[in-house]
């Protein structure tokens, strides 16, 4: 009997890789940014949770997307939010990134802005370096460490039907909330943007500051 190849990830370079999470990633954060609106300032990982936000919101003034600085992102995000307890600030990061600087988890925790949340999107592997398993594939739990470290607004989200109440909480909550999204492993079209790195931090300081 002919094998019926089944692998949605077939001609990628994702193609082989499974994860325990089910979720669409790009559908998954698209959800939670239309649900926190456009008063939110969101800090973006790199390439793959990069794509993930631009391909949600376009080539939006209020996103600081890096380019390099693997695991910053988290530590960017506290910081905007100590500096402008006014704006409310969004960390959208991966699994490989976070897992590269995830003491700062307990940092956020001891700092405690409540305008900060953290999304972290779990595919369990490393998709800027091959897609190699991560230790999140292994039995590492984010949302357990985030926990751990303090956290205690802290949420996976396995389910589609469960994004609405995990916005609600990183939108509501009195302290730092942290999101973990476990997605599929796929490998979605990529998002043309510019690498243009002054004209990115120009333009995200006209979006904190509200001026030039």
């Amino acid at each position: 009997m002919a094998k019926i190849d089944t692998d949605p990830n077939k001609g990628t370079r994702a193609e082989g890789r499974v994860a325990t999470g089910h979720l669409d990633r790009r559908a998954a954060v698209k959800s939670i940014l239309d649900m926190l609106g456009d008063d939110t300032l969101i800090v973006a990982g790199l390439a793959g949770t990069k794509g993930d936000v631009l391909a949600a919101v376009g080539d939006d003034p209020r996103v600081f997307g890096f380019g390099g600085a693997m695991g910053a992102a988290t530590s960017m995000g506290l910081g905007l939010a100590l500096a402008r307890p006014d704006k409310r600030i969004l960390v959208v990061t991966g699994d490989g990134e976070l897992l590269m600087n995830v003491g700062t988890l307990a940092t956020v925790a001891v700092a405690n802005p409540s305008n900060l949340g953290i999304v972290c999107v779990d595919n369990e592997h490393y998709g800027e370096t091959g897609f190699q398993r991560s230790h999140t594939g292994l039995g590492t739990d984010l949302a357990v460490i985030a926990q751990g470290s303090g956290i205690s607004a802290v949420r996976t989200v396995r389910e589609e039907t469960e994004l609405a109440e995990a916005s609600e909480m990183l939108r509501q909550t009195n302290g730092s909330s942290f999101v973990l999204l476990k997605v599929r492993v796929d490998d979605p079209p990529k998002v043309r943007f510019s690498w243009d790195a002054a004209y990115h931090k120009n333009r995200f300081r006209q979006a904190l500051l509200g001026q030039p």
